[in-house]
């Protein structure tokens, strides 16, 4: 037991302030560590390995970063650069950055939307001569609020897909409208901070033609079509994405190697980690205890629930920070709206500092050394934004519950 206790709070310690102090051990690494040690003083046996890994929530991961890849690959996103380049004046490209970041958000995995907008939205701030820090903020911000939209938005929407057993298209009516809505605060608030003084018009430089693979990319939209028909049939998302995956592997003009490169190793090494870390935890009986605390402080009430979950979301990181609440969720009242609202409280959280969410931390160290955005800086936006959010998407839950 008090095994299980240390590495239980050590891992999460780690998970916490991003790496051990003193040592070069990041989340995944100390996720390894925690699920070896549980292994190692006899916590989690290898049968029970088996049970607590969530593979249907690797697996569409896995796909989804396989898919969004595909897109990167073959030149789609450069090519909406483009297009907005030609058609698009400077004073339209903050509310385009924030519905293409939270869209394309909403059906792939924001963490990798981000990615691969941060060095277009450099390229395109640049030759359109404009400043690109509201833009990039724009990025991190509206990519987490759109993800929150869906299943397939971000990793913690995943685990709550798979672990509440909601369907594609009920997460999407409860989650959509205040995706939606949390876009147009985003804009608001953006637009209201760095771009309410009216601006000159600028000359935009000319465009060179993207590296564009047609062909390629009618495949990959197709196939990418077909996927997210298939979320919305009621197919699972774990295979609609997997055989989706599996399509676009099969090719004679991209490397499968180049295309392993887009997938994101240490997440889905940290994911594994952490559900063998949090197994081994249950096992033991901490969550248990977890239980009787929150039933203490009354969790189940909408309001302090979507509050811890705002708060460990941005002490432990959100995602886990989900596979810690998930165990009470069972017991309480509701449980349909609490998983909605922790899906809700624990993405759009993620705002309110550099750190709250991976999906920051990509566009800010992907901008550097062109953009340096500190935490002063990131707060002065991140702080309006997640109050309105999620003041808006605790109003909303607690209306259509």
């Amino acid at each position: 037991m008090l095994a299980s206790i240390a590495i239980f709070l050590g891992s999460y310690l780690v998970f916490a302030i991003g790496n051990f102090p003193g040592m070069k051990i990041d989340r995944p690494g100390a996720a390894i560590i925690g699920a070896v040690l549980m292994f190692a003083f006899r916590v989690v046996n290898p049968a029970d390995a088996f049970l607590f890994i969530d593979f249907s929530t690797i697996v569409l991961l896995f796909s989804m970063m396989l898919i969004v890849g595909n897109l990167h690959l073959v030149g789609f996103f450069e090519w909406i650069a483009e297009v907005a380049i030609r058609r698009l004046h400077p004073r339209h490209l903050l509310p385009t950055v924030i519905i293409a970041s939270g869209v394309l958000s909403a059906f792939f995995v924001n963490d990798i939307i981000c990615l691969v907008m941060v060095p277009l939205v450099l390229s395109i701030t640049r030759r359109m001569r404009v400043l690109p820090l509201p833009f990039l903020l724009a990025t991190a911000t509206a990519s987490n609020i759109g993800s929150v939209a869906t299943i397939t938005g971000n990793p913690q929407n995943m685990l709550i897909g798979s672990f509440s057993g909601i369907g594609y298209r009920d997460f999407l009516f409860h989650l959509g409208p205040v995706a939606a809505v949390g876009l147009v605060l985003d804009w608001a608030v953006l637009h209201w901070l760095y771009l309410r003084e009216p601006s000159a018009d600028t000359l935009v430089d000319e465009a060179i033609p993207a590296p564009v693979e047609r062909p390629q990319m009618r495949k990959t939209a197709f196939v990418m079509a077909l996927v997210v028909a298939a979320f919305f049939a009621g197919v699972p998302p774990a295979l609609s994405s997997a055989v989706g995956a599996a399509v676009l592997l099969i090719g004679r003009t991209l490397e499968p190697r180049e295309l392993y490169d887009e997938v994101d190793w240490g997440l889905l090494v940290f994911f594994i980690g952490l559900f063998l870390i949090v197994g081994g935890a249950e096992k033991a009986g901490i969550t248990d205890r977890l239980i009787e605390f929150a039933r203490h402080w009354n969790l189940q009430h909408t309001t302090s629930f979507t509050v811890i979950t705002a708060g460990l979301s941005n002490v432990l990181s959100n995602v886990p920070a989900v596979m810690l609440l998930k165990s009470l969720i069972p017991g309480f009242a509701d449980p349909h709206t609490a998983w909605l609202i922790l899906a809700m409280a624990s993405t759009l959280s993620g705002n309110l500092t550099i750190t709250g969410s991976v999906a920051n931390i990509i566009v800010v160290e992907r901008a550097r050394p062109d953009v340096t955005i500190g935490f002063r800086e990131h707060f002065r936006t991140g702080f309006p934004v997640t109050l309105a959010t999620l003041l808006f998407g605790w109003a909303w839950l607690t209306l259509v519950r």
